[in-house]
């Protein structure tokens, strides 16, 4: 019986989260089961999952919005923005599968998982405990400081870089295999992994320099544009690193695949938050959270992103 587990695309939490619940589904599903990998990206004015990635005689969706395909037999997501449509979301909700879950209140998906794996099926999570304490640090923002976040010391978060700007696909699936076995210290001494990360970090603190000169820092709010430089998948804690006065970040990069618009609050800033992100991209077909969202456009529609940027940033300010 073939497994394919479809997960949020180069962000730490889709791979941990894919790697938790293949563990689960192994042990309390089905022990023979053949697992199969794929990363979802979100796209420019996405309004559904194709039907022909859910190609597993059981299929599963994680840290990714939700599918009403019939395909579709395992969901867990926890962002405000997980459903396509109000449509697909009144279908979840009718639906009411044991084996689709959502809970926004997760700060990851990958401990939401462990969480009702264990209350629902009695899985035990304890070997992967660390791969879900840094998956919920990572995702939810939660660094001592900003100098945690951007300087890279600990293997969990040398291996987010890998996996945020790595396009090796067949490394990427072998992380997330080795997840379910390995300490993250041992996935970064893999050869492949290591000669990775040298050009990336080399490339990461070029990104500092490149947004320190690009940004514009004006009441309280950060705003870049790196979208004619190679930057795409930078840190997001960068602005905060740089400006630790700065309540919220507006960046624009460009890839050759998508115009991005990223929005985020800085989690140690002194401020309150005032403003749901999510519901901000939300008005123009992004998403996220209520600290962070992402809007995607086509990468022939930059200027849009650059007028949606400045647009956001100018409401962030007021």
């Amino acid at each position: 019986m073939k497994l394919r587990v479809l997960h949020h695309d180069h962000c730490f939490d889709g791979f941990a989260s894919a790697a938790v619940f293949s563990s689960f589904f192994a042990e309390k599903i089905e022990p023979d089961a053949e697992i199969a990998y794929r990363g979802l990206s979100h796209k420019p004015n996405q309004k559904f999952i194709e039907e022909e990635l859910l190609d597993g005689d059981r299929n599963a969706i994680v840290d990714f919005k939700f599918s009403p395909s019939p395909r579709l037999t395992w969901w867990f997501d926890h962002h405000q923005s997980a459903f396509l449509s109000p449509e697909d979301e009144e279908h979840f909700l009718a639906e009411k599968s044991p084996t689709k879950y959502y809970d926004p209140n997760y700060k990851s998906c990958t401990k939401f998982i462990a969480d009702t794996a264990a209350r629902e099926y009695e899985f035990d999570a304890g070997p992967l405990k660390d791969l879900i304490h840094w998956a919920d640090v990572i995702d939810g923002a939660q660094y001592e400081d900003a100098k945690t976040a951007v300087e890279l010391e600990a293997p969990a978060l040398k291996l987010m870089l890998v996996i945020e700007a790595s396009s090796d696909a067949l490394m990427m699936d072998k992380i997330i295999r080795g997840m379910r076995t390995d300490s993250l210290a041992e996935i970064m001494a893999y050869p492949e992994v290591d000669r990775e990360f040298g050009p990336l970090f080399e490339r990461h603190l070029k990104t500092i320099d490149l947004i320190r000169e690009a940004s514009l820092f004006e009441d309280r709010v950060v705003y870049f544009d790196l979208s004619g430089q190679d930057a795409a998948g930078y840190s997001k804690f960068i602005p905060y690193y740089l400006y630790p006065d700065c309540i919220y970040s507006v960046g624009v990069s460009l890839s050759p695949d998508r115009a991005k618009v990223s929005v985020g609050f800085n989690p140690w800033s002194r401020y309150a938050r005032r403003h749901n992100l999510a519901s901000i991209c939300e008005r123009y077909d992004g998403g996220g959270h209520a600290v962070v969202g992402a809007i995607s456009y086509r990468p022939d529609q930059i200027e849009i992103a650059r007028e949606t940027a400045k647009a956001i940033a100018a409401e962030l300010r007021s």
